[in-house]
């Protein structure tokens, strides 16, 4: 048995049988790795296999032989992926407007990592409860590859990070959560690194959520904005959330209050936005009902704002099929070159 925690950037991992310990101290210091985890190894401890992710490098598989003090790749997590094709990925610290310190990462484009006034997209997590990390990521490699600056916020309510922070994030749907955003994105405009008048908010889930409600409830924030199975109607995903005794609506405040989850829906507030928006949703979503774009799709028609929806098939809300993940992607992609070219 082990304990995991990530400190700092680095996932580190402390088991209990010292025998077990000395292993992974020989494993992780094997490579320059943010994250080394062992997936398998001999009854004698003689061999391991172990998930490496590197800096700058496609995560892969790597087989050890402690005794002969030998390593060989066994497989690329994404073959055919090449240094070259990998954005450099830095963290980036910033205050809020109200003084909060926060941390975030910055993936640059590939090969311009010396680059200045980028397009940028902002990428919202899943969560809330929950953060971003220093390690690969699918997600904003594929946007940095097509050109953009990609933001991610460890906003307030994040994990990990301390429980002032968490703590701080109470109540904060649309509110501080949503700012915290924004407010990293001003911070890099007036470093110079990116194009503030060229950035789109995209997310999935509860960033999702971010994204409709940058796109409505912060005018001139963003050019475009992409919702992933987000949640539009706050009133309408409690019900829904307590009925499957789900624990999607806690976070939402005081589910009571219909003055204020109407504030903070982003279908409520669907006249004020400014911002071009595409809905992709899984249409077997079971946290979050494809009725929440399809409401949101027909809120911005009927106040004259532009929308374009798509729906995939199937029930792989997590993005974990390649069929799913593409289908997400060349959606994102397309909306996103038309509405905040790259170039």
């Amino acid at each position: 048995m082990g304990h995991w925690l990530l400190d700092g950037d680095v996932d580190r991992v402390t088991y209990l049988d010292p025998a077990d310990q000395k292993v992974i101290d020989t494993v992780t210091s094997s490579f320059r790795a943010l994250t080394v985890e062992m997936t398998s190894w001999s009854q004698d401890r003689r061999k391991v296999v172990a998930w490496v992710d590197q800096p700058g490098e496609s995560p892969a598989y790597a087989l050890l032989d402690l005794k002969d003090g030998t390593t060989a790749w066994i497989a690329s997590t994404y073959p055919g992926l090449t240094a070259a094709d990998i954005g450099p990925k830095s963290r980036v610290r910033f205050k809020a407007a109200d003084g909060l310190d926060l941390v975030g990462y910055l993936t640059r484009p590939p090969g311009k990592s010396q680059a200045k006034a980028l397009p940028l997209v902002v990428l919202a997590r899943d969560g809330p409860a929950d953060r971003d990390a220093a390690n690969f990521d699918w997600w904003s490699q594929a946007l940095a590859s097509r050109g953009y600056a990609v933001l991610q916020v460890n906003y307030r309510g994040s994990t990990g990070l301390g429980a002032a922070l968490r703590a701080a994030g109470r109540n904060e749907w649309g509110r501080k959560m949503q700012t915290d955003l924004s407010d990293g994105v001003r911070s890099l405009a007036n470093g110079g690194l990116v194009d503030p008048k060229r950035v789109c908010i995209v997310g999935k889930g509860f960033g999702g959520y971010m994204a409709l409600a940058g796109a409505t409830m912060e005018p001139g924030a963003y050019r475009c904005a992409v919702s992933i199975g987000g949640i539009s109607d706050l009133a309408k995903q409690a019900v829904y959330a307590k009925a499957d005794n789900a624990s999607a609506w806690r976070g939402l405040g005081d589910v009571e209050d219909a003055e204020a989850l109407a504030r903070y829906s982003p279908a409520r507030q669907a006249a004020n936005a400014e911002a071009a928006v595409l809905l992709v949703h899984v249409e077997g979503d079971a946290s979050v009902p494809v009725s929440q774009s399809r409401d949101m799709a027909a809120a911005l028609r009927a106040a004259g704002k532009p929308v374009e929806i798509v729906e995939l098939p199937g029930d792989d809300r997590r993005m974990a099929r390649a069929d799913t993940r593409l289908g997400m992607l060349n959606a994102t992609v397309n909306f996103l070159e038309r509405q905040n070219p790259p170039n």
